[in-house]
């Protein structure tokens, strides 16, 4: 038999079966002593029978006419005899016997007392100097079947009261782990991001400290997080200023330099710098998709956050690259606004970055709230399309680009209880890429539960 795997399960079989156990155990013994008991009964009915029969046997034999005939006495109605006897003489004649008794059981008359054979149980007494002796038999199989009806009745209240009582021990076992129940059930509904301690009221005392222990854990990891993303988002903060003066001076060199060399080397140094802005601001980014709140308690028009974000990518890097589809209806979303620019923006620069130079990149919002960010371009490998969520990933390192783009949406879309969808080639074509994902919305569908 295979041990169940739960806790419950566990319980309820090892009480159910130490139950059975000890009810087998309790009718085995009282069967027994009960046994017993009935043997010093039937033998006390067997003497008894004998002590009461022998002084009418007496009467009777002693008042007889014609001494030495055997006499049966005849049944006064048709009943079950259990006890059978028979007179007999000191030479062994038989005087006097019940009508169903059967010589050939009785044993020779070996004295008074009890006897025993396979079959019969023997009770033997005399009277009148040992000249009229009376023996009288009961069958063993008469008390066998007493016995069996003893243990039925001991066994037979199996067949209800334990499963009643196993039905008993499995509610209890039950109601007692409702709490282990609750503690599980909270713990499941916790988002991935979230790390706050778990309720542990009312759980027993022997799982109490593993609550406790796993509570502690929480709060260990969280503050981990928690100072990780602190110093990511500091780092990135703390850089702007430097980076932006370093940018400054660059640019001033360029312009006040005659000579080739050196501003070329200038301009290459304003290049790497705007590399690490762009990066620092990736890691803000980062640090927000990954601690900051993203569901707010008011909703905004999502068509309005896309068309400025379109607008000021297509003005600044790419003219007239940028196709924009927006439903005519509002698209209502609890998503921060500025969380969805970051995402929004992340998928159109990643798109323009690694997209075929000459064609449109197309940024579809639907009314549910789908977001589609496509582009063409040459079919990325399935295997490096599974590693372009991570961080500092690129599908072609000799691109620009810092490898946390798809990262940071990944982690908006993981937070919002959404997930980022990456294909390439695109549906429908032989070539190209697209990523999307499913917004919050107002609309009914969308089953993520507010971010805290």
């Amino acid at each position: 038999m295979r041990w169940p795997a739960s806790l419950q399960g566990r319980l309820g079989l090892s009480l159910g079966l130490a139950l059975t156990v000890l009810w087998l155990v309790a009718a085995t013994v009282t069967a027994v002593i009960v046994r017993g008991e009935l043997d010093e009964v039937f033998d006390s009915a067997l003497r008894e029978t004998a002590e009461r029969i022998l002084p009418l046997a007496v009467t009777d034999i002693v008042g007889r006419e014609d001494q030495g005939v055997t006499q049966r006495l005849a049944p006064i109605r048709e009943h079950d005899e259990f006890f059978t006897y028979l007179v007999r003489d000191a030479e062994g004649r038989i005087l006097l016997q019940s009508h169903a008794a059967d010589a050939a059981v009785f044993p020779p008359w070996d004295g008074p007392g009890f006897r025993q054979t396979a079959t019969h149980r023997f009770y033997s007494d005399a009277a009148l100097q040992d000249t009229i002796r009376i023996t009288v038999a009961e069958p063993l199989a008469h008390r066998a079947s007493v016995a069996r009806e003893i243990q039925m009745g001991l066994g037979l209240p199996l067949l209800i009261v334990l499963p009643v009582a196993l039905t008993a021990v499995i509610l209890a076992v039950r109601f007692s782990l409702d709490p282990l129940r609750r503690f599980r059930a909270r713990l499941e509904a916790r988002g991935t991001r979230d790390l706050s301690e778990v309720p542990a009221e009312g759980l027993p005392s022997e799982i109490g400290p593993l609550a406790e222990t796993l509570n502690g854990l929480l709060a260990r990891l969280r503050e981990a997080f928690e100072a990780e993303r602190s110093f990511a988002a500091n780092a990135a903060h703390e850089l702007r200023t430097p980076l932006a003066g370093a940018i400054a001076q660059a640019q001033r060199l360029r312009s006040e330099t005659r000579d080739p060399a050196t501003g070329a080397r200038a301009a290459e140094i304003e290049a790497t710098l705007k590399r690490l802005t762009r990066l620092s601001e990736r890691l803000l980014q980062l640090a927000r998709a990954e601690g900051g709140r993203l569901r707010i308690d008011r909703s905004a028009d999502l068509r309005t956050v896309a068309r400025i974000v379109v607008d000021d990518i297509a003005r600044a890097d790419a003219p007239g690259r940028i196709a924009l589809n927006l439903p005519d209806a509002a698209v209502m979303s609890d998503i921060d606004p500025d969380a969805f620019a970051i995402l929004c923006r992340n998928l159109v620069e990643n798109a323009l970055r690694h997209g075929a130079g000459d064609l449109a990149v197309e940024v579809t919002l639907t009314a549910n709230g789908r977001l589609v960010v496509a582009n063409d371009g040459p079919v990325v490998a399935r295997e490096m399309l599974d590693r372009l969520t991570a961080r500092f990933e690129r599908a072609n390192a000799s691109t620009d680009g810092s490898g946390l783009g798809l990262a940071i949406v990944a982690a908006i879309a993981n937070r919002i209880g959404s997930s980022l969808v990456l294909r390439s080639p695109r549906p429908g074509a032989s070539s190209g890429f697209e990523a999307s994902l499913i917004l919050p919305t107002d609309s009914p569908g969308f089953g993520a539960g507010r971010d805290a």
